[in-house]
């Protein structure tokens, strides 16, 4: 009996360390950056925190197209707030909220990080039936230079919507200016 229960804890214990390796390979990153508000949000600033647990597959990337082209903005908002959380982004004094869409991308220089999800419509902007409820999506960028991380930047839109130009491509449209992202740390490499 006592040989039972020490093979059964064996495996248990083998099984816990092939899932605490598998997650540490694939691992969760942590990025960190300084955010410096432009044009009317000149001299403000906060630190951006972004977690990810996973990237977006193909398969989501095609829901989203298919509901911007079914739905407009309205069908993908309603999407993304379907979708499974690939990871946070928080903002000094608040708790965060989830990300629901997140790409990377190789870039000559290193890599480019995107994220989509869908906002929290304020009650302040229901009641006053404000435009910017028209902007359902947060959207942040990162563009990471792996050789010199010094050199890596970024933008974050709290309020965004997808749109269609005249020449038939997908484009962003921020509510007011973007804020600029610098002193982004990987803390996922800083860690190691």
């Amino acid at each position: 009996m006592k040989v039972q229960k020490s093979v059964i804890a064996s495996i248990a214990l083998v099984i816990l360390l092939a899932a605490a390796c598998s997650f540490a390979q694939t691992g969760r990153q942590e990025f960190q950056a300084q955010a410096f508000g432009e044009g009317t949000q000149s001299g403000h600033t906060f630190n951006v925190t972004v977690i990810i647990d996973e990237y977006s597959s193909d398969g989501d990337r095609q829901i989203l197209l298919d509901a911007y082209s079914k739905s407009g903005m309205n069908g993908v908002y309603d999407e993304l707030r379907k979708m499974k959380s690939k990871g946070r982004i928080k903002i000094t004094g608040n708790l965060g909220y989830d990300v629901s869409y997140i790409r990377k991308f190789t870039t000559p220089t290193g890599e480019k990080i995107r994220l989509v999800t869908s906002r929290p419509i304020t009650m302040g902007e229901v009641a006053t039936d404000s435009r910017s409820q028209n902007y359902s999506v947060s959207a942040l960028e990162l563009d990471l230079n792996t050789a010199d991380m010094n050199k890596s930047t970024g933008k974050l839109l709290p309020l965004a919507q997808f749109k269609i130009n005249k020449d038939k491509e997908l484009e962003v449209e921020a509510y007011q200016n973007p804020w600029r992202l610098t002193d982004v740390i990987d803390w996922s490499k800083k860690k190691k």
